[in-house]
């Protein structure tokens, strides 16, 4: 098992321009064992486009992306569409690429709560199903790292909690990392160990505290982003303080100093 001061995927210095248009500049970011890292940030500024580069699916104008050996990825997209028409079964949308053993299967359905859907139609779930689903596809895989674009879209207020005390119950089980993608900044602050907000760069860093209070989140968010979020603090430092403290204590604006949360 991975020790919890490991970093599973380091990204250092990453910059990608493409055609003329700068869209990401000089980012660093790092993901440990057992730790939850939350990129934020809006519409165009760069978040999926990170998520590929970290997993080598785009090449970097600069920088580099260093990989724990043996590293194992399991990945959720931000998309996954399947026509009406397609009678895809969720047990063959779980085994299309590698074979399962039928007891790993069960035991990685009951954790994600799916259990019952094995034979359903993929095009005949719901948000959250489908959510379930493919995070299911991704542990099969039994990784080290979950990488998770946007695991919340098309999922109801009540679902979005559901989902993300499960990827929090993952990760304690399991002791992965996961690098998440979200635009739901209050459920984000509640379940993150760390937050990076990025708009091409990276804006400001640190624990979902200090980050709430900074100046730089403001600016991104707004004001009234701050407020948003502020019902959950209290649950957060109490169940997650521990292992944010691993690894970052305090807020780092872009510019690179450390502030007391």
């Amino acid at each position: 098992m991975l020790k919890i001061n490991q970093a599973l995927i380091e990204a250092q210095g990453i910059s990608l321009k493409r055609n003329g248009r700068q869209i990401l500049l000089n980012v660093n970011i790092s993901v440990h064992a057992r730790e939850i890292v939350t990129v934020i940030g809006p519409n165009g500024a760069g978040k999926s486009t990170l998520i590929k580069v970290i997993l080598g699916l785009l090449p970097i104008s600069a920088g580099q992306v260093i990989r724990s050996p043996s590293l194992r990825i399991g990945y959720v997209p931000q998309r996954f569409q399947v026509s009406p028409t397609v009678p895809l079964s969720v047990r063959r949308l779980l085994t299309l690429t590698h074979r399962v053993a039928e007891i790993e299967l069960t035991k990685t359905l009951k954790e994600t709560g799916i259990l019952h859907l094995l034979e359903a139609r993929v095009a005949d779930l719901s948000g959250g199903e489908l959510q379930r689903a493919l995070l299911a596809r991704a542990l099969l895989r039994q990784p080290h790292l979950l990488v998770l674009d946007e695991p919340v879209q098309a999922v109801d207020f009540d679902g979005e909690i559901k989902l993300y005390e499960l990827i929090s119950n993952i990760r304690k089980s399991r002791g992965v990392g996961i690098l998440m993608v979200s635009h739901d900044l209050h459920m984000v602050m509640a379940e993150s160990d760390r937050v990076i907000c990025l708009n091409t760069h990276i804006c400001c860093e640190g624990s979902p505290v200090a980050v709430q209070k900074s100046p730089e989140f403001a600016k991104l968010f707004g004001p009234k982003a701050a407020g948003m979020i502020a019902g959950y603090m209290h649950h957060h430092d109490h169940d997650h303080e521990s292992h944010a403290s691993s690894h970052f204590d305090g807020f780092t604006p872009h510019h690179g100093r450390k502030h007391a949360p």
